[in-house]
């Protein structure tokens, strides 16, 4: 965080914007720390390597996927929000929100 108040669909209440996805996201994201566990094993059973990089990409993009969703319901919840309370506000969730993007596609 920025020292600034982020993440949050109504300021006052600090409600987390993806608050109602909660439960299906912990459930991708175990589902990722499972392939992440399974990539781990197959290093230790010394696997072929282009087999542990096709894991690894998949499990790079199960974390990309579950990074777009968030984005989204910042966009959709925090930003909005922001944007419709007015004042500068507005403009940071936006600049917040473009520097996520700009980090989600070096990766």
């Amino acid at each position: 965080m920025h020292g600034t108040v982020v993440g949050y669909l109504n300021m006052e209440a600090r409600v987390a914007g993806y608050a109602n996805d909660k439960d299906r996201l912990s459930k991708r994201l175990r589902r990722v720390e499972g392939q992440v566990r399974g990539i781990q094993q197959m290093i230790e059973d010394d696997r072929y390597c282009i087999d542990v990089i096709t894991q690894v990409a998949a499990a790079t993009k199960a974390l990309q996927a579950v990074a777009l969703e968030l984005l989204g319901d910042h966009l959709s919840s925090c930003v909005a929000s922001a944007i419709d309370a007015g004042g500068p506000e507005g403009q940071e969730k936006i600049d917040e929100a473009t520097a996520a993007i700009s980090r989600l596609m070096r990766s």
